[in-house]
């Protein structure tokens, strides 16, 4: 007899150690869990995620196993009923204590974050159509009146079963596996074929694929890291999707830009505590830190204040952040205009022309975003 459901989900929750979250863990687990099939591995990923949503409502004395299933209990009926659970538990169990001083946490938002999060995709640009017709189980963003559709916004939310990993059109390079919100930040930028973009903290390089393909391959585009992993990873999606108009530098943030180069534009996607994405990563609730976000705001102002040195003068400067908390989103942006008298906030036509947006789960049904721009004026 095979291993049930949750045993397999205690196994990956027993394997937590400090610094590994609960999706690397997932990976790991379940890269050598060849027996189970895209389906099972869905199942167990989907138990695990349950069990961080509705740790606070587990009774501890109880096995993991009994948890886990107590936990997917909880989700089912969550699932069909979400006014089944008061806002008031939600706010005490749902999310740690010191978030109400950081950031308002509406009951919508309490809400989504107990749901499973919605699988985005982003098609090469002019390509959305066809591949959803080719994918199927596809719907286009229903995004709020307050919140205008790009231009050329070619994201599909899917509803499928598949391994999208394994379709012929991601092998291919025909999309990309890409969060609303952050293909939103690519809108934001407003490349134009020909510029010179910094991407100055790339990582595996999603938002960097997303300015080439608005950029149709053409002009340069910068794309640095301080992981060398990530940036070898960044180079085999590069290859996957056809993208040739980039280079790669290693860059601690710690110093000016690895390149003499004025940029047309600079986007700093700065590492943050990532509460815009606990509803994606609910461990991370319980592993974040006030300290943390006080942290990481020191450093996310000293990146944007480095990085802006590339801007020339005309030039812009995209700040975003996957968290919401208000010192790693607006304080961080103030400090900047505080700090800057040769910048200017910039209008972001996804924001209504405002300089500045703020994207919530519940709004787009993907990670909240905190966007800033700026334009260099000398």
């Amino acid at each position: 007899m095979g291993e049930t459901l949750e045993n397999h989900a205690a196994r990956v929750i027993q394997s937590l150690r400090p610094g590994v979250p609960a999706d690397a863990a997932l990976r790991e687990y379940l890269a050598g869990s060849r027996s189970l099939g895209a389906v099972g591995k869905r199942s167990v990923s989907r138990a695990v995620f349950a069990y961080f949503r509705w740790l606070n409502w587990l009774d501890p004395a109880q096995s993991l196993q009994r948890q886990v299933v107590g936990a997917l209990g909880l989700q089912g009926r969550f699932d069909r009923d979400p006014s089944c659970i008061k806002v008031a538990a939600l706010a005490a169990r749902a999310v740690p204590s010191w978030l109400a001083g950081e950031m308002d946490v509406p009951a919508g938002l309490l809400r989504r974050l107990q749901q499973a999060p919605a699988l985005w995709i982003r098609a090469k640009a002019g390509t959305a159509g066809e591949l959803a017709a080719s994918l199927g189980s596809c719907e286009e963003p229903a995004l709020p009146a307050s919140l205008p559709a790009p231009a050329g916004l070619s994201a599909l939310r899917y509803r499928g079963t598949a391994d999208l990993h394994k379709a012929p059109g991601f092998q291919a390079g025909a999309f990309e596996i890409q969060d609303l919100a952050s293909q939103l930040v690519g809108h934001a930028c407003a490349a134009q074929p020909g510029e010179t973009w910094w991407d100055a903290c790339a990582g595996e390089g999603g938002k960097a694929l997303h300015l080439s393909d608005l950029m149709r391959n053409k002009g340069l585009i910068w794309a640095t890291d301080r992981s060398v992993r990530r940036l070898s990873l960044l180079r085999r999606r590069a290859a996957r999707a056809g993208m040739f108009n980039y280079r790669a530098a290693v860059w601690t943030g710690a110093a000016p830009a690895p390149f003499r180069a004025k940029c047309d534009g600079v986007l700093v996607d700065a590492p943050c505590s990532g509460v815009g994405t606990w509803q994606r990563n609910p461990h991370a609730r319980w592993t974040t830190t006030p300290e943390d976000v006080a942290e990481l705001a020191s450093v996310q102002a000293g990146l944007l204040g480095r990085a802006a040195q590339s801007v020339k003068t005309g030039g812009r400067l995209v700040y975003s952040v996957c968290t919401l908390t208000r010192s790693e989103t607006a304080a961080v942006a103030d400090g900047f205009d505080a700090a800057h008298s040769d910048f200017e906030p910039s209008a972001i036509a996804i924001a209504g022309g405002q300089p500045r947006i703020t994207l919530l789960p519940q709004d787009v049904d993907a990670n909240g975003m905190f966007i800033a721009a700026w334009r260099r004026v000398r």
